[in-house]
C-alpha cells in the first residue's frame, strides 16, 4: 500500500469518528473573557460545529468554484446574522434554521448532492445568516463587537477548511466516499434530533 493510500485510508477511518467525537462535545466553552469569547462561541455547541464542517465537506464534494464560494457565503452572511443579533432585533426560527443547516448539509453530503455553487449559495446565506445571529445575540455584555466578530468568524472559516480537507482527501478512495456518506448520514439523523 502507497504512502497516499495508507493517509486516505486513515483518513477514511478516522472521519466518523470525529464526527462521533464531536457528539460529546463539552458546551461548557461556551462563554468566557472577552478575548476568547468570540472564538470559542462556535465551539459551544455540537450543532455549530457540524454545520460548519458540513459547509466544508459539502464544498469539496462539489468541487470546482464551490470550494471557495460556498464557505465565503455561509461566512460573509454569518457576519450579517452576528449584526443582526447584536442589535437584539428579533429574528424568527434562527434555531430551527441551525437544525435544518444540520438536516440539510448531511443529507447533501450523505447522497452525494451535486448542484451548481450558484444554485446552493441562497440557502447557505440563509444557514449563515442563522448562525450568526445566535452569536451575535448571545455575545457577553462586555465584549467588544469587533474582536468577537472576528473570532467567531475565524473559527468558523477554520472549521470550514478542516472540513473541506478532509473530504477532499477522503473522496479520493472508495473507503473514504463511504465513511464520508455515513458521517453525512450521522449529521443528518442529528439534525432531524434537533428539530424534535
Amino acid at each position: 500500500m502507497t504512502k497516499s493510500c495508507r493517509g486516505q485510508s486513515a483518513i477514511a477511518t478516522i472521519f466518523p469518528y470525529t464526527i462521533s467525537a464531536l457528539a460529546m462535545a463539552n458546551p461548557a466553552l461556551a462563554h468566557v473573557d472577552e478575548g476568547r469569547a468570540g472564538w470559542l462561541h462556535p465551539l459551544s455547541g455540537m450543532d455549530h460545529m457540524v454545520a460548519m464542517i458540513a459547509v466544508g465537506a459539502w464544498s469539496a464534494q462539489l468541487g470546482g468554484r464551490a470550494v471557495w464560494l460556498i464557505p465565503t457565503v455561509f461566512v460573509a452572511f454569518m457576519a450579517v446574522g452576528g449584526v443582526i443579533g447584536y442589535e437584539l432585533i428579533d429574528l424568527p426560527y434562527t434555531e430551527t434554521g441551525v437544525a435544518l443547516s444540520v438536516l440539510l448539509l448531511g443529507l447533501a453530503i450523505a447522497l452525494n448532492q451535486k448542484m451548481p455553487a450558484p444554485f446552493a449559495a441562497p440557502a447557505i446565506a440563509i444557514f449563515g445568516i442563522s448562525h450568526g445571529y445566535l452569536h451575535g445575540y448571545e455575545m457577553p455584555v462586555e465584549s467588544n463587537k469587533a474582536l468577537y466578530t472576528a473570532g467567531f468568524l475565524s473559527t468558523t472559516a477554520a472549521l470550514h477548511i478542516l472540513g473541506l480537507i478532509t473530504v477532499h482527501f477522503a473522496i479520493k478512495s472508495q473507503p473514504g466516499k463511504r465513511a464520508v456518506r455515513i458521517a453525512g448520514m450521522s449529521a443528518a439523523l442529528f439534525g432531524i434530533w434537533l428539530l424534535i
